[in-house]
């Protein structure tokens, strides 16, 4: 016996708080032989632990198609061309959602469409004011560098170092493909503002990107297990996410993570719903599921990063939570810096200088 379409939009929205009743209706639709409804998820990669999805699909009787982007940069360009289309739940940087809402691109999220609402963090959830009423926090961290202790002949602890590096470091550096990121960090390096505007401090910024770009090996994120360009030394320091510099390091022991002196950039990470998505009820539902507490304590020490999940830090070990790399006191993170909304002269400015340097 198929499920009413009433009783499949009330499960997907009610599952979590009265799992037992709804866990029945899924099983009775998986054993009516119902196809799986896909859900499309444009997100980083190796950013969700692949089990809690499976857990997921098998409660939901979803397929999760997973679409995978290499950088902010990237993603906008591909939301770009498709208008939005073609996505239900899309991870989206803070820096850009007042872009997307502007572009129409999200859809509301409520507590009621979301009750695990209630454990995220308020100073998360208001850190972007654009994510009120659209977005769900996933993830903070900081960007920093990456580097091999046994393969770099002195500590880092600058931006100065890795943008103005020893000729032992030359063709071996790692850069991130994002022009925010690139040229924000030169900037940090100079002493000014990673959203600073100004032409004579950009152009300062272009002169120290010509100037390391020999030292440059790729303008690539680098890969992220034991394959990993830190791993095999091709690369020995990066420009990196804080989480993704502990996953490496699981391949090996000599990679650390610093947020350098100058301080770095402070983001968070939103879930968003689109808003030309066919199946809203189920996206919800899947960011629901993500910020039950015991799920999102998983995912936080899957991917190493700090969770704006109040309840689910209580779940975790005070080994993490005491993590510099994952939770950096205040004093680490005094000089970092949210981006924020450049104007259209300086957008236009940096995207120029990227593009001149990384082709």
């Amino acid at each position: 016996m198929k499920l009413s379409r009433l009783r499949r939009l009330w499960c997907l929205l009610t599952i979590l708080t009265i799992p037992a009743l709804c866990l029945g209706a899924v099983r009775d639709a998986q054993q009516a032989g119902s196809a799986p409804n896909e859900l499309v998820v444009l997100n980083w990669s190796e950013y969700i632990d692949p089990e809690l999805v499976k857990e997921f699909e098998q409660k939901f009787n979803a397929e999760v198609r997973q679409v995978y982007y290499e950088s902010d940069d990237a993603r906008d360009g591909m939301l770009a061309e498709s208008d939005g289309k073609g996505y239900d739940v899309v991870l989206v940087s803070g820096t850009q959602l007042a872009v997307y809402r502007k572009q129409g691109w999200l859809a509301p999220i409520t507590p009621s469409q979301v009750p695990n609402l209630r454990h995220i963090d308020a100073d998360w959830q208001n850190a972007f004011a654009a994510a009120r009423g659209y977005a769900v926090p996933y993830f903070w961290g900081t960007l920093g560098i990456g580097y091999r202790t046994d393969l770099v002949p002195e500590k880092i602890v600058s931006w100065k170092q890795f943008y103005r590096p020893s000729e032992r470091l030359r063709g071996k550096l790692g850069m991130i493909k994002s022009s925010r990121d690139v040229i924000g960090m030169a900037l940090k390096a100079l002493g000014y503002s990673a959203n600073s505007s100004d032409p004579k401090q950009l152009a300062e910024a272009e002169q120290l990107l010509r100037a390391q770009k020999p030292y440059v090996g790729d303008y690539t994120y680098i890969d992220l297990d034991e394959k990993s360009e830190l791993v095999t030394g091709k690369i020995v320091a990066s420009m990196m996410y804080s989480g993704d510099a502990l996953m490496v390091k699981e391949h090996h022991p000599e990679i650390v993570y610093v947020l350098p002196e100058e301080g770095g950039n402070l983001w968070v990470d939103y879930w968003t719903v689109m808003n030309r998505s066919q199946n809203r009820e189920l996206a919800m539902a899947f960011i629901n599921f993500l910020n039950q507490p015991k799920i999102a304590a998983r995912l936080a020490e899957f991917v190493y990063y700090a969770t704006p999940n109040k309840a689910a830090e209580k779940l975790m070990s005070e080994e993490f939570l005491q993590d510099p790399t994952i939770y950096p006191n205040r004093k680490q993170l005094e000089k970092s810096e949210f981006y924020t909304k450049l104007p259209p002269r300086a957008s236009k400015k940096r995207n120029r200088i990227f593009n001149d340097i990384v082709r």
